[in-house]
């Protein structure tokens, strides 16, 4: 097995792990914030000390965990978001919630995986998942239920999209790459680790991954704020991002 291999088949591992331990702390009868709280914390114990044992040498940028700014100088980064969704989380009925893992290498996003533990699904980069011919229906434009980009309307007008609402960064960029959404733009706040295991998995499957100016994400940086992201369909990024210059733009 190659090195790359191996570190993809860790995050696969790693998210599906939490994945499991996450159904199991949602089947108690804990109230919900405590429900949410402990979610998040158990989580990230389990990548932390998993990573410590597996990959010792490599640092860790996590969601749940202070940032440890030694790791700009470390050649391997994992980039982990315990639990992204955590409102989602809280609500039984629902599936849109996820795990995020990622590998940074030599300046760049290497390895990551994306498990949605309540659809019983781990998507990972390697080998990339298959992305299925295009729907001829409305296209489906989907943001953030709680924090939509302002702009949203806007983007959907020009587009003839209709615009579909959920939760959890992981799961609007999934449902990109299932064919169940077209587009997939957030403006308005995120950190690499909201973002950085969906980009790799949908970048190996060939989806067009970028800021909504069209430049690339940069991971590892001092400041891990992530303000913006489009993840679509590579045949709409030309009319995508059009549309986002003829709405003004999505704030930062």
């Amino acid at each position: 097995m190659s090195d790359l291999a191996a570190d993809v088949e860790l995050a696969a591992d790693l998210a599906s792990g939490a994945g499991r331990l996450l159904l199991e702390l949602r089947a108690t009868a804990l109230a919900q914030d405590e429900l949410r709280k402990a979610a998040d914390h158990q989580s990230n114990e389990y990548l932390l000390a998993r990573l410590a044992q597996e990959r010792p040498n490599d640092a860790v940028l996590s969601e749940e965990s202070a940032d440890d700014p030694a790791r700009l100088d470390a050649e391997r980064v994992w980039i982990v978001d315990p639990l992204d969704g955590t409102r989602e989380f809280g609500e039984l009925s629902r599936t849109d919630w996820a795990i995020h893992v990622a590998l940074w290498a030599a300046g760049d996003l290497v390895a990551g995986a994306v498990a949605m533990p309540a659809l019983d699904r781990v998507f990972v980069s390697e080998p990339a998942p298959p992305l299925p011919a295009r729907i001829d229906r409305t296209l489906r434009l989907v943001v953030s239920r709680s924090r939509p980009p302002s702009v949203t309307d806007l983007v959907a007008d020009r587009l003839g999209a209709e615009v579909v609402t959920m939760g959890s960064a992981g799961a609007k960029a999934m449902s990109v790459l299932l064919g169940d959404s077209d587009i997939y733009l957030h403006g308005g706040g995120q950190y690499e680790w909201d973002s950085a295991a969906p980009a790799v998995v949908c970048r190996a499957a060939g989806l067009h991954v970028s800021r909504t100016d069209g430049s690339p994400l940069i991971y590892n940086e001092a400041d891990p704020w992530m303000p913006d992201l489009l993840v679509c369909r590579p045949e709409l990024a030309s009319s995508t991002l059009a549309a986002i210059v003829a709405a003004g733009g999505v704030g930062h």
